[in-house]
């Protein structure tokens, strides 16, 4: 497939990863500015439809990582919670006798804190960052060479 892509069509398809970075700026640009940059042009380039679906796909992907991991570092952060507030923090001693939740962490994990799901939620979420920024880096480099780029850990929503 290297040897029929044109130099236009390397340049969409690069600028299609690229613009992944756009939610920085922009808020869901992540999503919204590779989807209509792939709409444009999906008809008429071959290699650019490929690296739109894989883009969106690796988007969608980890917005749902993200939000599986959130729900599930909720629960933690609430068994957690009513411990540092026990402590006669900000005066409210007995507001742990309404823990509906009778997660009791505390014998097994002597953190004493609820600093500790909040740190595994935050190097979960800082892997996904960091997997976000690498792999897209590298598809920006390989669509730019010509080269079919496929991301890891990607749900298949766009065929």
């Amino acid at each position: 497939m290297e040897s029929t892509i044109t130099k236009h069509e390397r340049n969409l398809a690069t600028i299609v990863h690229a613009s992944s970075f756009s939610k920085f700026f922009i808020p869901f640009g992540n999503f919204i500015i590779p989807l209509v940059l792939w709409t444009a042009n999906k008809k008429d380039y071959a290699f650019v439809d490929y690296n739109g679906k894989q883009v969106l796909n690796f988007q969608i992907s980890l917005l749902l990582y993200s939000i599986v991991l959130g729900a599930i570092s909720i629960p933690m952060f609430l068994g957690f919670f009513p411990e540092l507030l026990n402590s006669s923090f900000l005066g409210l001693d007995h507001l742990n006798d309404y823990n509906n939740l009778n997660l009791d962490l505390s014998q097994g994990l002597n953190f004493g804190s609820w600093l500790f799901p909040l740190g595994i939620a935050g190097l979960a979420h800082g892997a996904l960052f960091v997997v976000n920024i690498v792999y897209t880096i590298l598809a920006v480099i390989r669509t730019n060479e010509g080269q079919e780029f496929s991301y890891p850990l990607t749900i298949k929503f766009l065929k």
